[in-house]
Parts: C-alpha cells; structure tokens; sequence
C-alpha cells in the first residue's frame, strides 16, 4: 500500500510571478469560492500573520474567510489583495 502525503499548494508559491500565475488560473474559473480559496492559499504562502496585520484584520476571520466554507466580503477580499500586493483588472468577457 502507498502512503499519500499532504501537499499544501502553500509551499509550491514561492515567487510572485508564480502567484500571479495561480491567482490568474483561480479567476480564469469564476467559481468565487474556488476564487476564495486560491486567495487564502496564497494568503498563507506570504505568512498569515502579515497579512493579518497589514489589513488589520485577524489571522482567524482570515483563515475562516478564504476557508472552503468561507465567503469573505469584497472589503476583505480587496484588502487582501492589497496586502499581497495583487490587483483586479477588467476586460471585456468576449476577450
């Protein structure tokens, strides 16, 4: 029998541009809790903490917010973005 282990994709995001890579495949779904998610691994990646202070937000609503069950608010979620250094930008759908 084969043991599985965990894999947190967490520790795969070792750069921005690999972020930024990730970030851009989770919208490319617009499934906003697949979406949530992708943000709080990448949250964690960066240090959960740091983020927490940046938005002045606490590491446990973060963590509940960008959980599988979490819908955290656009406030939250901009604000995360911020700190991540991450931005939205808009294009046509037909594009």
């Amino acid at each position: 029998m084969t043991e599985l282990t965990h894999y947190d994709p967490a520790r795969a995001l070792i750069n921005d541009d690999e972020i930024s890579v990730f970030m851009a495949d989770a919208l490319e779904t617009g499934d906003s809790a697949y979406i949530a998610q992708a943000l709080g691994v990448v949250a964690r990646a960066k240090g959960m903490s740091t983020i927490a202070s940046q938005t002045g937000l606490s590491r446990e609503q973060l963590y509940r917010s960008f959980s599988k069950k979490g819908n955290p608010t656009l406030k939250t979620t901009l604000a995360v973005m911020k700190a991540l250094g991450l931005g939205l930008t808009i294009k046509s759908a037909e594009d």
